[in-house]
């Protein structure tokens, strides 16, 4: 009965959603208040339907209901209570309602915070996010049906994948959803600009927070993600440029790009189509990516679906909103008009170079990315785009976009000088310079990768530091105390500067790890000592132990430093009988300074074991400038002059929702 439930409350969520999408633009266009203002009560109970579902299929995982094809295709009754929650995501239909999930929960959201909006533009708002719900819930109902019936029902399930029986397949997916499908708010407001006519400061100012609450969700789940591969995976790696990573990544380097340029449009009234141009682009790089992942055309640990079917179902939705989208933007946009004008040396011209950075190097993964599927459905064969093409071209055009990065936000508004950024950046460089010689000496090897990397490591921290001096300098007449003048800055300026530090200590964690880390695969009998660096490596044997729903191996390695232990590290191997396969379970000790990662590998003879042994040299810190990264934007997003400006918004826009009425009315 609950599935039955479930399956209906998709029903009436899809049919609101309709409603949602298709009378309130009637009734804006046709002046009918009544039908117009049926936009926020089909949005919250197309929420509220979509819930419905959700908990149903979760209702139904907690019960072991395997009369229900998805929970038993998914599940099993020895699985732990909290793999069986996340086991919802797991598969290719509990995913797809996630991602229905997360749209309903922005749409409501926009429900609750837009209500300063005037009332014209919220309804197209609300309308165009109806149209984006309506092709995934039919996505869903028609192709993808969770609560489908298995007759007769299964006595126990296929079990979850057991990649995927890890704590961080609990966060990852629903973080990285919330950012994926965030920018389709972005997406709204831009083909909600364009149907209203009006992109202008405002629609900048009322756009910026929600991309940028997509954005650190965005940056959060592609690090849970990068750090679950580095662990789970067995091999050592934090991001293996997989077609799946890319199309999560694609978005944020366009996302990037997006709330830079939304801070121009909303500061100096410019760059405002290619904001809107923007606005598109990420949100079609999310469905692209939805694509990847749900028609079939890739093999990968993140990828579900296999039925081409549902590939052709998201490749005609992809282009009807796609191209709907570049149809209506290229109508309206030339009406628009460019904005303010500003000199080639300025913020503007150095923030707009770094936005064509961005967007040239999400071309170019998009192009290693898809062109392997391209000659492969053309017929030509298949070729593999792997590392080396990424490592050499992507890093090729961000490393100029870095180097912008410090002169930017040092530049002055409209018109800058080259020789006054050049003076204020004299102790960049030296510190730089200085950083990039004496690191790698420290580190005792030297080459072209880390000298740049460092540089440019140090170069965009080294640059922020000295803007927060700048600006303390500048209020140090009117606030001469320290603390107070630190207070008084404000939160979207820490914001910026922690996310740029945060970009620094990431790159400066992937340059030596890539540059410095060593790995072993070694044959190790018991009290066999393998010697990395000054550290030996013990392996003391192996125990059985009897998991919920699996069986492992487990191993155990002391690992010393001249006779003193300085970890113990467990590798296991696991059997999971149900669906009868092995996963590696990696051990790991952390540090600031190096990771100890040890993996077992197969059982050889007379008790022996393959072991792979790794050295990461300040691995950490590339999630911990992710981590930075989030918390930049979490700083901007709590400044309180976005609270003062909505307060304001809110009272202009009374007027402006009566000026509507009367519009509706006559």
């Amino acid at each position: 009965m609950i599935p039955e439930i479930g399956h209906f409350s998709l029903i009436l969520a899809f049919c609101f959603a309709i409603v949602q999408g298709t009378l309130p633009l009637i009734g804006v266009w046709q002046h009918k208040p009544m039908l117009a203002n049926v936009a926020v009560p089909a949005a919250r109970l197309q929420f509220l339907f979509i819930a419905i579902a959700f908990i149903s299929l979760d209702y139904s995982f907690y019960v072991d209901d395997f009369s229900v094809l998805y929970v038993a295709s998914t599940s099993n009754s020895q699985l732990p209570i909290m793999y069986k929650l996340a086991a919802i995501w797991g598969g290719h239909e509990g995913s797809m309602l996630l991602w229905v999930s997360m749209l309903g929960l922005w749409t409501m959201a926009v429900t609750i915070y837009a209500e300063a909006l005037p009332q014209t533009f919220k309804i197209r708002l609300i309308a165009v996010m109806g149209m984006v719900s309506i092709g995934f819930l039919a996505f869903v109902i028609f192709t993808s049906n969770p609560f489908e019936r298995l007759i007769p029902a299964a006595l126990d399930g296929r079990d979850l994948n057991p990649l995927l029986q890890d704590p961080g397949m609990v966060f990852h997916p629903p973080v990285l959803y919330m950012g994926y499908v965030g920018f389709s708010v972005a997406f709204a407001f831009a083909i909600a600009a364009l149907l209203d006519g009006k992109l202008d400061i405002t629609w900048a100012r009322w756009t910026r927070p929600w991309t940028t609450v997509a954005w650190v969700f965005l940056t959060l789940g592609i690090a849970f993600g990068s750090k679950w591969a580095y662990y789970e995976l067995g091999w050592g790696g934090w991001w293996f440029w997989d077609a799946v990573e890319n199309a999560s990544f694609m978005p944020w380097l366009v996302g990037t790009a997006l709330i830079h340029s939304l801070a121009v449009t909303e500061k100096r009234d410019a760059f405002k189509v290619w904001t809107v141009l923007l606005s598109i682009s990420a949100f079609s790089l999310s469905l692209l990516g939805t694509f990847l992942v749900r028609s079939g055309v890739l093999t990968s640990v993140h990828a579900f679906a296999t039925d081409p079917r549902r590939g052709v179902f998201i490749l005609l939705y992809l282009v009807v909103v796609i191209g709907g989208a570049l149809l209506l933007f290229a109508w309206r946009a030339p009406k628009v008009g460019l904005g303010e004008k500003f000199d080639v040396v300025s913020r503007e011209s150095m923030l707009l170079a770094n936005n064509v950075v961005l967007v040239a190097a999400a071309g170019s993964v998009l192009l290693g990315t898809m062109y392997p599927l391209l000659m492969d459905a053309l017929g030509a064969g298949k070729i593999s785009v792997g590392p080396p093409y990424f490592d050499a071209v992507f890093v090729a055009i961000m490393a100029p976009g870095l180097f912008l990065m410090g002169l930017g936000p040092l530049a002055k508004w409209k018109k800058a000088s080259l020789p006054e950024i050049g003076a204020r950046l004299k102790v960049a460089a030296v510190i730089s310079v200085i950083s990039s010689v004496l690191v790698p000496f420290i580190m005792g090897k030297m080459s072209l990768m880390v000298v740049v990397g460092v540089f440019l490591a140090f170069w965009v921290g080294s640059t922020s530091l000295i803007l927060l001096a700048n600006r303390v300098k500048s209020r140090s007449a009117a606030t001469p105390n320290l603390v107070d003048n630190l207070k008084g800055i404000p939160l979207a300026f820490y914001g910026m500067f922690i996310a740029h530090l945060g970009i620094g200590v990431f790159i400066l964690g992937v340059t030596l790890v890539k540059g410095y880390e060593s790995e072993q695969d070694l044959r190790m009998e018991i009290n066999d000592v393998a010697k990395i660096g000054n550290l030996n490596f013990t392996f003391e044997g192996t125990q059985t132990i009897k998991g919920p729903n699996y069986e492992s191996q487990q191993g155990t390695f002391t690992v010393t430093k001249n006779g003193k232990a300085v970890a113990v590290l467990h590798p296991e191997k696991r059997f999971y009988p149900v669906q009868g396969s092995v996963m590696t379970e990696a051990d790991i000790s952390p540090g600031v300074i190096k990771d100890l990662y040890v993996s077992l590998g197969e059982p050889l003879e007379k008790g022996a074991w393959s072991v792979r042994i790794y050295i990461k040299p300040f691995v950490q810190w590339i999630w911990a400038g992710a981590i930075l990264m989030a918390l930049g934007g979490f700083c901007a997003l709590a400044d309180k002059r976005y609270r003062a400006r909505n307060k304001k918004l809110s009272q202009g826009s009374k007027e402006g929702e009566q000026e509507a009425h009367e519009a509706f009315a006559s």
